[in-house]
């Protein structure tokens, strides 16, 4: 078991972020942001200690014997220190709300007992109106609860707000916390060291940081469920760029299909209609077409399709064109501009990205016995399959991604500005841009050339060996062993890498899912087959459709099993 040595470890850490932003963020701080960090550190240890324990906990109310940590010693002459300067309160008026997160059922129960209420036996929550009705005003902790020398300590809101921007000044987002140190410092998650520019961060101005702050507090108050009304507002007061439009564009994306969800669709219209985010386009011709503008919508699908922004906005278009021209009351265009791409299943015409008619991938059809529960039907199927001199595994999208990730994990790891901000990055930041393969287009055509020459293969082996347990976003760790690794790489010729390769590169976002359940290998012959297991009832997706064709196209082994229940009929 990992044990960290230093019980202060936490305190470090919080301390190595301050550092970080002081550092590299000094412009964008406000005289008494900059003024707090020196007074943090002016504190004593075990004041320091204890404020750093409130932050890394969640809310701003904390109950004494909730903060007893033995490197603190007494938590009330800690907690007296951060009183004085002002970042705590001992005294807070608590609501009942409060209260009632504050309290545990036994304590509930005991309290409103005491005032002579009836309790039923029931659940915590049952107890919550019956505290509201005692507790009709905000009250001291200690007027309730007289004989106990037990206190709140409540955290300044604006200390949580300033260590809250902190923690995303330093991240780059509000997803990561202070538990990253931990992780890594305990072995549990490993990162790649990236050489980071003093230069290198998330946010180049304070507005920057307001955006995003104001962005994600609108995300959360969606979340709870507030109406879009109230929101959009707030949303309107900031125009973020770069990297924060593309944020600001997927939220205006999810509260548009929101309304068009809702039957509202002028409201979603007018969203769609200002927003940026992928798939936006395709939404908007769907809402034209519900409203009864299906020539509107017709134009807008021929526009599209001049300059269609993925694979995946172009196999769909091509599936509405058809209808769209029987309700305008067009004749049938020919094959080319109609039946292609329009991500028919298995056995069916399907299409590739460019809208070349593809011939179905081979298919076949499997009865098997039910294997009870516990066992999905890619493994029963990947059972039945497997053989001593034909060994088959289940990979979907953990062989291909993990071959390319190792590869190319020079390239996908190059610091380059912007990319890496903090050491906590399992990937680059601008991993789904659209210039993410432009921006390190030597750096990947160098990996890559190593396909000609046969040396993939021994420098996959180095990475395996030398990176293993490292984040990546394309390498799985779990699913990937050196068996697994060379068969693939004896198996897979070096010109089906590429492709697949190329094909990861070209949309990063869309490109790494669709891959089959299974793959077979034939050692001796040195070829491999990769399978779409389908149970009874499932069809193929139309990730796998792009996919299925694009193997096609390169000649690349790719098959589809139809799987049912022997004694079921069919």
């Amino acid at each position: 078991m990992n044990v960290l040595p230093n019980p202060f470890y936490y305190l470090d850490n919080f301390q190595q972020v301050l550092e970080w932003i002081s550092s590299r963020y000094s412009d964008l701080l406000l005289e008494e942001e900059a003024g707090w960090i020196s007074a943090f550190h002016s504190l004593p240890q075990n004041a320091r200690a204890l404020l750093v324990r409130m932050v890394m906990r969640k809310g701003t109310l904390f109950r004494s014997k909730k903060l007893t940590y033995a490197e603190i010693g007494c938590v009330h002459e800690a907690a007296s220190q951060l009183v004085n300067i002002g970042w705590v309160d001992d005294s807070p008026l608590l609501h009942a709300a409060e209260l009632y997160g504050l309290l545990n059922k036994p304590e509930l129960g005991a309290l409103l007992q005491a005032e002579g209420k009836s309790i039923s036996a029931g659940r915590k929550a049952d107890l919550y109106e019956v505290l509201q009705a005692r507790v009709s005003e905000p009250i001291l902790f200690h007027e309730l609860f007289p004989e106990s020398d037990e206190r709140i300590y409540h955290l300044s809101e604006e200390v949580d707000a300033l260590c809250n921007r902190i923690r995303l000044m330093f991240f780059g987002n509000p997803h990561q916390g202070w538990t990253e140190f931990v992780l890594a410092d305990l072995g549990i998650f490993r990162y790649e060291k990236v050489a980071i520019d003093m230069h290198s961060r998330a946010f180049q101005s304070r507005d920057d940081v307001d955006a995003y702050l104001l962005l994600h507090a609108c995300r959360e108050r969606f979340d709870r469920g507030e109406p879009p009304e109230m929101i959009l507002p707030d949303l309107d007061k900031f125009s973020a760029q770069g990297w924060l439009a593309s944020r600001q564009a997927k939220f205006v994306y999810r509260i548009a299909y929101h309304y068009e969800q809702a039957g509202e669709l002028n409201k979603a219209l007018d969203l769609y209609r200002g927003c940026s985010y992928p798939g936006t386009r395709l939404r908007m011709i769907r809402v034209l077409e519900k409203t009864g503008e299906a020539a509107a919508a017709y134009e807008l699908v021929r526009s599209a399709e001049q300059a269609p922004e993925s694979d995946e906005e172009l196999q769909k278009l091509q599936r509405v064109i058809p209808r769209l021209r029987r309700k305008l009351g067009m004749p049938k265009a020919d094959a080319k501009s109609t039946d292609e791409g329009t991500g028919e299943r298995s056995g069916e015409r399907a299409s590739d990205a460019t809208g070349a008619v593809a011939k179905p991938v081979e298919e076949s059809r499997l009865t098997l016995p039910f294997p009870g529960s516990g066992c999905t039907v890619e493994e029963a199927v990947r059972r039945h399959l497997d053989q001593r001199d034909a060994p088959a595994f289940y990979v979907e999208n953990a062989l291909i991604n993990s071959l390319f990730g190792l590869l190319c994990w020079e390239a996908i790891f190059h610091p380059l500005p912007g990319a890496f901000f903090h050491p906590f990055h399992i990937g680059p930041a601008d991993l789904h841009s659209a210039d993410f393969h432009q921006r390190r287009l030597q750096q990947f055509s160098a990996c890559l050339s190593l396909l000609d020459s046969g040396a993939y293969k021994a420098a996959i082996q180095a990475r395996y060996e030398e990176k293993s347990g490292i984040q990546s976003p394309f390498v799985f760790w779990g699913a990937l062993d050196s068996t697994l690794l060379g068969l693939a790489l004896d198996c897979i010729p070096a010109a089906h890498l590429r492709h697949w390769f190329q094909r990861i590169l070209k949309d990063t976002r869309n490109n790494r899912t669709g891959f089959p359940d299974l793959i077979q290998f034939w050692p001796q012959e040195k070829r491999y087959r990769m399978i779409e297991v389908k149970g009874p009832g499932d069809r193929v997706q139309d990730n796998q459709a792009r996919l299925h064709a694009f193997a096609y196209e390169h000649g690349m082994p790719v098959a589809v099993c139809h799987v049912s229940w022997a004694g079921e009929s069919a």
